[in-house]
C-alpha cells in the first residue's frame, strides 16, 4: 500500500500548518493552524473492509516534568514514549483520500468532542492527558491535534502517519478509546499498512535544517 502526507516528503520537517504549536520568539510557543494534513493512499490490497489512520510521536520524554520549563533541558539520552496524536477507525472501504482541515482546522481549547468527525469514528489522542493540569485546556481531545514537541527538547520529533488497511468492517470501539486500544483492537486484522514520517521541533537551539 502507498501513502501520500500531502506537503510532508517522508524524513522531512512537517509544514506548520499542520503543527498544534509554533514557534514564538517571545513565549516560545503559540497555538499553529493545526490542521489536518490531506492524506491519499492506493494500491489498498483486496479484501480490504476498512481503513485505520494512526499519528504518534515515538519520541516523547518519558519524563515530562522539565518540559517547557525556563531555565531547564530535556536530555536527548531520556527514555521515550509514544504519543498519538490522531486516531480515526471504521473508515470506509471505499476511500481514497482524506482532505487537508477535514479532521481539525484549527486548536480548540478543552478538545474536539467525541464522533463529528469527516468519516469513521474518532479516539481519544494524548493531549488530554497533557494538558490535563491547565484549567484553560483541560478537556478530552478527540481526532487530530498536531505537533507540539517541548520547546526545551534537545531531540528532534519524528512524526508518523499511518494508514492501516483491515480486514474488518469495524473494530468495535466507541467511547473514549485510546491509541493502545487501537493497536490492541487491529492485531490479526490488518492486511496492509503504509507511513510517512515528518519531523518537528520548537527548539531554536537545534540546527536549522531540522526546523
Amino acid at each position: 500500500m502507498k501513502l501520500t502526507v500531502s506537503g510532508i516528503e517522508d524524513g522531512n520537517p512537517a509544514p506548520e500548518k499542520f503543527a498544534f504549536g509554533v514557534f514564538n520568539e517571545d513565549d516560545h510557543m503559540s497555538f499553529g493552524a493545526n490542521r489536518s494534513p490531506e492524506m491519499i493512499w492506493d494500491q489498498v490490497p483486496d479484501g480490504t473492509r476498512s481503513f485505520a489512520i494512526v499519528m504518534f510521536d515515538p519520541d516523547v520524554p518519558s519524563v515530562a516534568d522539565d518540559a517547557n520549563q525556563e531555565g531547564k533541558t530535556i536530555s536527548k539520552d531520556i527514555s521515550r514514549v509514544d504519543f498519538f496524536h490522531w486516531l480515526l477507525i471504521d473508515i470506509p472501504a471505499r476511500m481514497r483520500c482524506l482532505p487537508e482541515g477535514e479532521d481539525s482546522d484549527g486548536v480548540t481549547p478543552k478538545g474536539k468532542e467525541f464522533g463529528g468527525g469527516p468519516v469513521g469514528v474518532r479516539g481519544v489522542n494524548n493531549f488530554t492527558q497533557f494538558l490535563a493540569g491547565n484549567p484553560d485546556m483541560a478537556g478530552t481531545y478527540f481526532g487530530y491535534d498536531g505537533p507540539c514537541p517541548p520547546w526545551n527538547d534537545e531531540m528532534l520529533h519524528h512524526y508518523h502517519y499511518e494508514v492501516h488497511a483491515l480486514d474488518i468492517e469495524t473494530l468495535g470501539l466507541s467511547g473514549e478509546f485510546d491509541g493502545a486500544t487501537v493497536r490492541n483492537a487491529m492485531k490479526g486484522h490488518v492486511l496492509a499498512s503504509a507511513r510517512v514520517t515528518g519531523t518537528y521541533t520548537l527548539n531554536p537551539d537545534l540546527p536549522e535544517c531540522q526546523r
